[in-house]
């Protein structure tokens, strides 16, 4: 079978673990700490704080930020859910604004109408964009919408790493860049993510909220805040920095790899993603027309020995969110977002797939969208 995504654990991310395990140090500790620093000095920015878990980054930026009851938050409609779920979690209110038909991320254009278009009871607060699928969003415009009405920028770039608009690594961009270390991203600690900011201040906070709320003092310890065990360990930061090391080349890897799939995937039955410059190229999603049973497709490509699988979910289609905010998403049906979601094919894309699976990924979804 190949793989839709398949973690590269090699001897020395081996080692590293091990390494970690006989020291007998397995919680938070030096090894976090020094993958912060290392964090720091890739993505171009003053701080970096690691937690256990892309959705942990996301909701400690909320919750650092003051983002609350009251406060309503532009997010993406195709998304993965944790970007909207963090928003309902602090008790703000989600306001769903469509994508891109062909970067597949959030649309200034869109932006500048939900917020105008908006007469809630809620006070719009900030912006989530999302780097999807590691395609940098034109955060220049998001930047100069967030300047005029006055609204944070948290960036979701669980998907980012590495990603880069205007020679700048996306994630230092706005007040806070959240990223995700799951095995489907390009690195991988097992679980865990981070957070990156240039504001000190900010960092310190985020420090207190993970642990629990715990500030150390000349007499110990004091609780200043009900905090979350959101807490990054030794072993998952010592996988992740034999990682970082290896991470670079990784991207160019991949993107020979979307490269061929490009040269080969010739049909007016598949829309190619949008090739943007600085693209990392987590996820490699086309779009089918919308007479073809993506499905079915999925199910036939799985027979083969293949597997793929749906590229994001359209927010206002879950049904928690349909039946909240059900005025809202019925206006956003047949949206864009939609038309990705149901039509999305999400193809293997991972270091160390050759050329040949590529040929024979492409061509065995070639043949079957001839079918259809």
């Amino acid at each position: 079978m190949i793989r839709l995504s398949v973690p590269s654990i090699a001897d020395e991310e081996c080692a590293a673990v091990e390494r970690v395990l006989r020291s007998g140090q397995l919680v938070h500790g030096e090894e976090c700490e020094l993958f912060e620093r290392e964090l720091a000095e890739y993505i171009g920015c003053k701080e970096v704080v690691v937690v256990s878990s892309g959705t942990a980054a996301l909701h400690l930026a909320l919750l650092s930020l003051g983002v609350g009851p009251g406060d309503a938050v532009l997010v993406p409609d195709f998304t993965f859910p944790a970007t909207v779920n963090v928003v309902e979690l602090v008790g703000a209110r989600p306001i769903f604004v469509d994508v891109d038909l062909f970067t597949y991320n959030i649309a200034p254009d869109n932006i500048r109408r939900a917020i105008a278009e908006w007469h809630g009871p809620e006070t719009i607060r900030a912006i989530m964009p999302v780097h999807e699928f590691g395609c940098p969003v034109d955060i220049t415009a998001i930047m100069q919408i967030a300047k005029e009405y006055d609204l944070l920028v948290v960036e979701d770039a669980a998907c980012g790493l590495g990603a880069i608009q205007n020679g700048q690594k996306v994630g230092a961009f706005g007040r806070v860049g959240c990223f995700s270390f799951h095995p489907r991203k390009a690195i991988t600690t097992g679980e865990g993510g981070a957070i990156a900011t240039n504001d000190t201040e900010l960092s310190a906070k985020l420090r207190v909220w993970r642990n629990h709320g715990i500030q150390r003092t000349e007499k110990g310890l004091d609780f200043i805040l009900p905090g979350f065990n959101y807490r990054m360990t030794n072993i998952q930061a010592a996988l992740g920095r034999v990682q970082l090391l290896k991470f670079d080349n990784w991207l160019t890897e991949r993107k020979k790899i979307q490269k061929i799939y490009r040269n080969i995937l010739i049909s007016d039955k598949v829309q190619l993603p949008e090739e943007v410059n600085g693209h990392a190229w987590q996820t490699f999603m086309i779009r089918l027309a919308d007479s073809c049973d993506r499905d079915r497709i999925i199910s036939i490509l799985r027979e083969r020995g293949i597997e793929t699988n749906i590229g994001a979910h359209a927010l206002h289609m879950l049904s928690y969110y349909a039946r909240k905010y059900s005025v809202d998403c019925e206006k956003a049906i047949g949206n864009n977002s939609e038309r990705l979601y149901k039509f999305g094919l999400a193809l293997p894309l991972y270091q160390g797939l050759d050329i040949k699976m590529v040929d024979f990924v492409s061509r065995n979804t070639l043949d079957i969208l001839s079918l259809q």
